[in-house]
């Protein structure tokens, strides 16, 4: 965050003094340990007030004694003063390191709020206080929230890349590069009648483009940033009685979906969560596609071509009972991302190998486990070739992508352009586009939007 916007709000605090603010930093329910994070100016008389310590040594643990106004003890337990700027939100910070038990919170928290000008936080108002003290930029708060949310090692990769500042690096240093430019467009307009160097217009304009064409490979990328914060959806997709449920359940390890011997028993869109390659997946299991009369099939038919369309991987069944015969319908949704999988190996005769319309399928049975463990490397492999970290840093947010779009545009129409104050005019807005993205510039529309999905105590 630039200095003066430092100080604007450091100003801003000495003129209103805020609210101290406090919130546990751990998990609700009974645990060993929980941690009550307290900032703000009075967090140190807070402190004083639970333990009678005014003074401790800064980042240094000790043992206290934590009573309500009254007098009552409600635990023993540790504290640690982390004296501001040099703190995570940049104000004085307290940490209340207690037992973990519901009533020992309880009372904690309760002998908190009763102090005057203290306040439990809202959700993500510490890492906000965190953007505004400019310890964080917005992508480094997102992050951050990322990485708390992270449930795969993959998601966890990618969120510490962002939050030790992977992507603002990336916009940073185009910012720089947009300014610099923006420097030449302005002096000649300003300066038309000084004697400048030639081609600064020019020079300009082919920065632009060159920015352009940069901004352009960033956001090629096949959303699998998203894709990964959000979760890979593989859809199980192929006529009735083909094997699909079977073949859910035993790549879940669990009985998720009803398997039977009638055709049609699966008519909605049954979905298991599970880990592949480090990459957060949801398996969809979908109702036979065929041609139907019955008003609940055609519904299921309907959703299972939904899921079709929606799915990043589609995992195409053909029904190895009735090989060497090939089912028209689901050959043709071997389109895109897609594996096609031989199910009923035990019932084929031969040894292949398989294919279907010259692509190759993978025989398995769920009844023998022939060919699983392959088709597992396959699944794996697929996922983590299209959505995993690898080693660049990419798009986490429909956000991030709707101001690059917006960034990009503005620089295409100022290297073509032939009226130098329009030209000046779309780089400034291509150099706000990337101003919103780390919060350099015109925050406050987007500060809600980056901060409201933050958990209580961070």
């Amino acid at each position: 965050m630039p200095r003066a916007q430092v100080r604007l709000f450091a100003a801003v605090s000495s003129a209103i003094e805020r609210d101290t603010i406090f919130a546990p930093a751990t998990g609700q329910g009974r645990a060993g340990i929980a941690v009550i994070r307290i900032s703000g100016t009075r967090a140190v008389a807070c402190l004083e007030r639970l333990t009678g310590r005014d003074k401790l040594v800064p980042r240094q643990a000790s043992v206290v004694a934590i009573r309500d106004g009254q007098g009552e003890l409600l635990d023993r337990g540790l504290a640690i003063w982390f004296p501001g700027p040099a703190s995570f939100t940049g104000e004085d910070v307290v940490e209340l390191h207690l037992h973990g038990g519901r009533a020992v919170v309880t009372g904690v928290m309760g002998a908190l709020a009763a102090l005057p000008g203290v306040r439990v936080a809202e959700a993500g108002e510490f890492s906000r206080r965190a953007f505004e003290q400019g310890k964080l930029d917005l992508t480094a708060a997102e992050g951050l929230a990322d990485l708390v949310a992270a449930e795969t090692p993959e998601q966890r990769r990618q969120a510490l890349r962002q939050l030790d500042g992977g992507l603002a690096a990336i916009y940073e240093r185009w910012r720089g590069e947009l300014i610099r430019g923006l420097a030449d467009l302005e002096a000649v307009i300003d300066f038309a009648e000084e004697e400048l160097p030639e081609g600064l217009v020019g020079r300009a304009q082919a920065l632009a483009s060159a920015l352009a064409g940069e901004i352009g490979a960033h956001l090629a990328d096949g959303g699998r940033g998203e894709r990964l914060r959000e979760g890979i959806r593989i859809a199980i997709l192929g006529a009735p009685n083909a094997g699909k449920s079977s073949l859910l359940n035993v790549l879940a390890g669990r009985d998720a979906a009803i398997v039977a011997a009638s055709p049609g028993t699966t008519r909605d869109v049954v979905e298991v969560r599970l880990e592949l390659a480090g990459c957060p997946v949801t398996l969809m299991d979908t109702a036979g596609i065929r041609e139907t009369r019955e008003p609940v099939e055609q519904e299921g038919v309907r959703r299972s071509q939904a899921a079709a369309a929606d799915a990043d991987i589609r995992l195409v069944v053909f029904d190895g009972e009735n090989w060497p015969g090939v089912d028209e319908p689901t050959a043709a949704l071997r389109q895109g991302a897609s594996l096609g999988v031989l199910s009923k190996s035990d019932r084929l005769a031969g040894t292949g190998p398989w294919s279907v319309g010259g692509q190759g399928v993978l025989a398995v049975s769920v009844v023998s486990g022939a060919g699983l463990p392959e088709l597992k490397r396959h699944l794996s492999a697929m996922v983590r070739d299209r959505y995993g970290v690898g080693d660049g840093v990419v798009l986490t947010r429909a956000r991030h992508r709707a101001a690059l779009e917006e960034c990009r545009e503005a620089l295409r129409r100022a290297a073509e352009g032939g009226v130098e104050e329009l030209v000046v005019e779309d780089v400034r807005m291509a150099a706000r586009a990337l101003g919103r993205l780390t919060g350099r510039v015109d925050v406050e529309d987007v500060l809600d939007l980056v901060f409201r999905d933050f958990c209580i105590g961070k």
